[in-house]
């Protein structure tokens, strides 16, 4: 899909990420993660929300999405393996403060509105499976998040992550659990349909904003460091610069992981679209309630794999937001902040991920609209995203940050294409707001 570096520079042929594990974790690259936490329960809700309401005549969004979700996660991920320092520390290390500390505070307040929301996601499907009241099991959820977090090696963080993916398929089996008719989802896959009214279009950027969401941007670039420091790469001079096969391989796991997040993106839509819809259920405001209304249409069986996925994507989206944040700061303010790192060795890091934590749950205990939550975490999204994206293009094309492997012609014309559109969707999808609040 994008175009490749061809120019070689730096890193020398180093043991790659696809050595160090066998099995099936040698098939789940670093991407995979970020793929799966794309799809979080916010997300899922917004999925499951424009299937009810359009059907299957939205299923073309997906493969529309794909190249998009593809490019800005390898730009992240060139930053990250190719800089050797994370997206927020190589915009400190490039642009002014006035540039840094806006898109600082924007990352960080979307970030935990969003992981609030998830948390009430969360709770809420959990609600569906264990009879305990909904602040109990957020509580409890969160607890256990950040212990995972703070108290769990790298690698055991990094295998659990990756398990947690895997729950994601549950949305395959719920959609094959309704019979869709497979003439019917070709076509509605293949043949885009359009309604010009602000209701479907709101959705479609509402769908558009939420599969480039800003904090997939961080963590990915960030994975990339983490991993080089696993494999030993300690130091920053270590890790600048990548070979080409290097590049390769991480183009390669970016396009997996995008494919992954992707495929699970279109069994949400299809598993609503082909039982929601027809049966009239058309406002689905959360991804709980979509589950609760699977269980008359396609059995309890999908109610519980709806769940079990809202569950266990909350489980990855969450930590990964809650560190997102943590990144964020500490690069904001100049310091290092590692998943190598133990609490009493870095206590900013974790101090900011704590502080995440306890205000997401917070924002839960105060008894929050999580709509309406969603509703500001997208318009602070919203107006970072397109910043985020133009700064990421221009860094990829810098010399002076990836040396010879700076953006091929397709990569640019994706990447620009990409940022345009995120930049319009914004004003839309605003602007609908504004339209609807009169």
């Amino acid at each position: 899909m994008a175009g490749h570096e061809d120019r070689g520079e730096g890193g020398g042929d180093q043991p790659g990420r696809e050595t160090k594990q066998g099995g099936l974790f040698r098939l789940l690259g670093a991407s995979i993660v970020t793929g799966a936490a794309d799809d979080d329960p916010s997300a899922i809700g917004t999925y499951a929300s424009a299937g009810a309401r359009f059907g299957l005549s939205i299923l073309w969004i997906a493969p529309l999405l794909l190249p998009m979700m593809y490019v800005v996660t390898y730009l992240a991920a060139k930053i990250g393996q190719v800089y050797g320092k994370g997206l927020f520390a190589c915009i400190r290390d490039h642009f002014p403060r006035t540039v840094l500390v806006p898109i600082v505070i924007l990352a960080f307040v979307g970030n935990v509105i969003e992981a609030a929301a998830d948390l009430g996601g969360i709770g809420a499907a959990l609600n569906l499976i264990l009879p305990l009241p909904v602040p109990l099991l957020v509580t409890g959820s969160a607890a256990l998040i950040f212990a995972l977090q703070a108290f769990a090696s790298y690698d055991a963080i990094r295998r659990v992550f990756r398990w947690l993916a895997l729950v994601l398929f549950a949305y395959v089996a719920a959609a094959l659990l309704a019979r869709p008719d497979p003439l019917a989802v070709l076509r509605h896959t293949l043949m885009p349909h359009i309604a010009w009214n602000a209701e479907f279009l709101s959705i479609l950027v509402a769908c558009i904003g939420t599969s480039l969401s800003a904090y997939v941007y961080t963590w990915q670039s960030n994975q990339e460091v983490e991993e080089q420091i696993a494999i030993g790469r300690v130091r920053w001079r270590q890790r600048r610069g990548a070979t080409r096969g290097e590049m390769k391989r991480t183009s390669r796991d970016v396009l997996s992981g995008m494919l992954f997040s992707n495929i699970i993106l279109y069994f949400i839509l299809l598993a609503t679209g082909v039982t929601l819809f027809p049966a009239g259920q058309h406002r689905i405001d959360s991804a709980a309630q979509a589950a609760q209304a699977l269980a008359p249409l396609a059995g309890p069986a999908a109610t519980y794999l709806f769940a079990a996925g809202v569950i266990g994507v909350g489980f990855l989206a969450v930590p990964i937001m809650t560190t997102g944040a943590a990144y964020d700061i500490v690069q904001g303010l100049g310091r290092e902040g590692s998943l190598h790192q133990r609490p009493g060795e870095n206590r900013l890091f974790y101090g900011v991920i704590a502080l995440v934590t306890l205000l997401a749950v917070a924002l839960n205990m105060l008894g929050f609209n999580p709509m309406r939550a969603l509703l500001w975490s997208g318009i602070v999204q919203g107006f970072s995203v397109p910043p985020l994206l133009l700064l990421m293009m221009l860094l990829t094309n810098r010399r002076d940050v990836v040396g010879a492997r700076t953006n091929g012609r397709w990569t640019n014309r994706l990447g620009w294409t990409t940022t345009l559109v995120t930049a319009l969707c914004t004003v839309a999808l605003v602007a609908s707001w504004l339209t609807a609040g009169r």
